[in-house]
């Protein structure tokens, strides 16, 4: 471990300069007590069949089931091997926030099932774990302790403090940053809130802290995660007079972890979640080798939403060109819908004011709601559509016709599938779910729209009557099919984009002496392109030119000279 601790000493002389060798040799001494468990342990590879379930434990439940196991009844007996890997949304106890208030990260909420079922889980396919790291529930022991005075939780969180200047503070909400709690005693203790009145922040300036933090992730991977999901991670450390969103002292834990990783379980992969503009999401690949493997690609959501919307594909076409493969072990991480809504940040310099409108009135339009955030001007402003995907793809009249939103849900599907990176899809995209606007009413959460919890019984009906259901379901298991055997999809293969029509959205991918043309038009006209000519892969057949008719789509193999 002495090349381990070399790689740490200088990175947690920038987190606790005066506390090096202590908190060095407590970081390598977790290594070694992780170290026996994950001996042996084996990762899969990203390759082009890497293909990504987004879900919560229990977006399917079935009576007298533990919601995992009936996950697993789904994924072995309907799914089948074109998903390779499942993100497991927060399992743990939580009170708040369907999951991401945290009570106990190191505990299987009983209502969901076991570790056991997990380890059953872990052994089909590889799985990718949550890890809050930011923020607790305000029942945690932790900061129930930390309330209480104990001497062990000292620094965990932070409490108001006029010292601490929080003008610069950047916000994901509109609530208040700072919330009261009762302690034991009975005075009262303002603790910081990023995330609202029952998600109460940790304090990793405070070492103990980070360690903590740390044992929680290498158990994460101890017990079966190939992958862990570092949830809101930007928002991680605080320091007065900043904006406390992605400061140097984020990226250089994010950095201790990768090290750590790198010692006792090689392979395991780092994913960040940052719902901010490109140029700063992308800085959490750190320089490609140090930070991240995944990053979020938080921009394509909208911009492929605003594709259909505005009939063009001209500023993800603008944007795309910006996007190509990353190094030998890092890459994106693709996705089109998740248990959040579509983020309107990502897009802050690439739509205008105008061309963000048009996605909110759409969403509006079907009952669907908005999430507003709070600059440190007190201003507010959009930062997040709720509706399903898949209806917002439409307008109200053209989500009432099954055929057409199959049309342009596959169509979208065709483009989260051939962009570099890896492909993950949204459980309720996969069901091709329809937008939970009652629940969302009857719980006052804008999120719940787009986060049912199904009937198995009922599903395994609607995947053979529903005409919604069946399609989306058959049509992305049907993509992902021919995907996984296509080298010149993987995740690290050289990507262009193809200026052919701004109604058609065009990349070529390069890779394993394959080149594939990949083309989705966004439009209901039909489009003929004389330049494309080849073998479309999904059909078979040879094309040139190639007609793509109302939100088609095809995955041209270009002969070899």
């Amino acid at each position: 471990m002495s090349d381990l601790a070399a790689r740490l000493e200088p990175l947690v002389a920038r987190l606790y300069p005066g506390q090096v060798q202590e908190v060095t040799t407590a970081l390598v001494r977790l290594a070694q007590d992780h170290a026996g468990s994950l001996a042996g342990r084996r990762t899969t590879p990203l390759d082009e069949s890497t293909a990504v379930l987004i879900t919560y434990a229990d977006s399917v439940r079935r009576p007298d089931q533990a919601p995992l196991q009936t996950l697993g009844e789904l994924l072995d007996d309907e799914v089948g091997g074109v998903v390779t890997d499942v993100h497991l949304l927060p399992m743990y106890p939580w009170t708040s926030d369907d999951g991401f208030g945290v009570v106990d990260h190191r505990a299987v909420d009983p209502a969901l099932g076991t570790w056991d079922d997990v380890a059953r889980l872990a052994g089909r396919r590889t799985l990718w774990f949550d890890f809050v790291a930011n923020h607790t529930s305000s029942a945690s022991a932790w900061f129930r302790g930390w309330l209480a005075g104990e001497a062990g939780r000292a620094g965990y969180y932070l409490a108001d403090d006029a010292a601490f200047d929080t003008s610069r503070v950047v916000r994901p909400r509109t609530t208040p940053l700072f919330h009261p709690f009762p302690a034991p005693d009975g005075h009262v203790v303002r603790a910081w809130t990023t995330f609202g009145p029952d998600q109460v922040d940790v304090d990793v300036r405070t070492p103990t802290v980070l360690l903590e933090l740390t044992d929680v992730l290498l158990g994460y991977v101890a017990r079966g995660a190939g992958a862990v999901r570092l949830d809101a991670i930007g928002f991680l450390w605080k320091e007065s007079g900043t904006t406390c969103l992605h400061l140097p002292q984020t990226h250089t834990v994010i950095r201790v972890w990768r090290a750590l990783l790198d010692a006792v379980a090689p392979g395991t992969r780092l994913l960040t979640e940052t719902n901010v503009p490109h140029a700063e999401n992308v800085s959490y690949f750190g320089d490609g080798t140090d930070e991240a493997h995944l990053v979020y690609q938080f921009a394509l959501p909208p911009l492929v939403l605003h594709a259909f919307v505005a009939g063009s594909v001209a500023r993800l076409r603008e944007w795309a060109a910006t996007i190509g493969p990353v190094g030998p072990d890092a890459t994106w991480f693709n996705f089109l819908a998740s248990h959040d809504g579509i983020g309107l940040r990502p897009t802050e310099g690439i739509l205008d004011d105008a061309e963000r409108s048009a996605l909110v009135e759409r969403v509006l339009a079907h009952g669907g709601r908005v999430g507003l955030s709070r600059r440190p001007d007190g201003s507010e402003s959009v930062y997040e559509l709720n509706l399903t995907y898949l209806d917002a793809l439409c307008t109200p009249a053209e989500a009432a016709d099954p055929a057409l939103l199959v049309a342009k849900g596959l169509a979208a599907h065709a483009i989260l599938l051939t962009v570099v990176g890896v492909p993950a899809v949204y459980v309720h995209s996969l069901l091709g779910t329809r937008p939970d606007l009652d629940g969302m009413a009857a719980s006052g959460i804008n999120r719940r729209v787009n986060r049912p919890v199904l009937d198995a019984d009922a599903l395994g009906r609607d995947l053979r009557a529903d005409h919604r259901v069946a399609g989306m379901f058959d049509g992305v298991r049907r993509l992902l099919a021919v995907r996984r055997e296509q080298a010149a999809l993987s995740p690290f293969a050289g990507q262009e984009t193809l200026d052919l029509d701004d109604r058609v959205f065009a990349v070529r991918r390069t890779g394993g002496g394959q080149t594939l043309d990949c083309l989705t038009n966004v439009t209901a006209e039909t489009v003929t392109l004389a330049e494309v000519s080849g073998r479309d892969l999904l059909t078979g057949r040879r094309v040139g030119p190639l007609t793509l008719g109302p939100h088609g789509f095809a995955w041209v193999e270009v002969d070899r000279a």
